[in-house]
């Protein structure tokens, strides 16, 4: 009896309709091709979960090692690998238990008597399935590597393209706004952009509204960067402003008057360091 080709196998495991009537009657009465499949069902399973979920992959267990060493001669697998995983063990024993009759029924002719088993013969017919399941193997480990290297090539690039915060503050209250606190980052970008990202927490103001600001370590010059909607928000920092010398974050309660010029009711304020 014919079996199903490996590369037919390997995309039913995938799930693609690629079985037609004759081969799905096959897998329902041959053990071996239906065993075959469940394992690299398996192995896709694992394999769409691992990368799916963004895991590190795990070695194989000693047993599939032994078997490509076994394949290509490298060692004596029978005498190093280790006993199949249970699940893997009831695979093997229902299928062994599902082509013993059709090996039993198998008689010799009635005029010789039948020969005994020889063990060379048996070992040389269960080669090629175990050649066939490897190489599969191999292929699947082989995406896998692939997938993942690629994975990761993406997350440091997209790490390395990431702003980098190179400074921040911790924002106190003043004595008009007891219990506010806040904090001030500045993220540099890769084109040399600069950003202030800052975070408060306060009681809002219903007269006003809250106003951002750079002042200069002396208190002789401010700049301003924006209105602050919410509890936080990121002002992009004017360039050719040297953060050694307006290095003092302060958010304000500005009154809705029209002028431009700082209130003097700070909320909080910090040093970048």
């Amino acid at each position: 009896m014919s079996h199903l080709d490996p590369d037919q196998l390997t995309l039913l495991a995938l799930g693609e309709p690629v079985a037609s009537d004759a081969d799905t009657e096959h897998l329902t009465g041959c053990a071996a091709c239906a065993a075959e499949l469940a394992e690299l069902r398996r192995t896709a399973i694992i394999a769409r979960a691992t990368v799916a979920d963004g895991q590190v992959l795990e070695a194989p267990p000693a047993r599939v090692w032994a078997r490509i060493a076994e394949e290509i001669g490298l060692t004596d697998a029978a005498a190093t690998a280790s006993a199949p995983e249970p699940a893997l063990a009831g695979d093997i024993a229902a299928t062994e238990a599902a082509s013993a009759p059709a090996s039993a029924s198998v008689q010799a002719p009635d005029s010789a008597p039948a020969p005994a088993p020889a063990p060379a013969p048996a070992s040389a017919s269960a080669s090629p399935p175990r050649r066939r399941r490897a190489a599969v193997a191999w292929v699947l480990a082989a995406s896998l590597v692939l997938i993942s290297a690629v994975g990761a090539g993406a997350w440091l690039v997209n790490s390395s393209l990431r702003p980098t915060v190179v400074a921040g503050a911790e924002l106190e209250p003043f004595p008009a706004h007891p219990g506010a606190s806040g904090t001030a980052d500045v993220e540099a970008g890769r084109d040399g952009s600069r950003t202030l990202t800052v975070n408060l927490a306060a009681d809002a103001s219903d007269d006003g509204y809250r106003e951002v600001w750079l002042i200069r370590n002396d208190a002789a010059a401010l700049i301003s960067l924006g209105v602050l909607d919410g509890d936080s928000g990121s002002f992009v920092i004017p360039d050719g402003v040297d953060l050694d010398e307006y290095s003092i974050v302060d958010i304000s309660v500005e009154p809705i008057d029209g002028d431009p010029a700082h209130s003097g009711d700070s909320i909080v304020r910090g040093q970048l360091t």
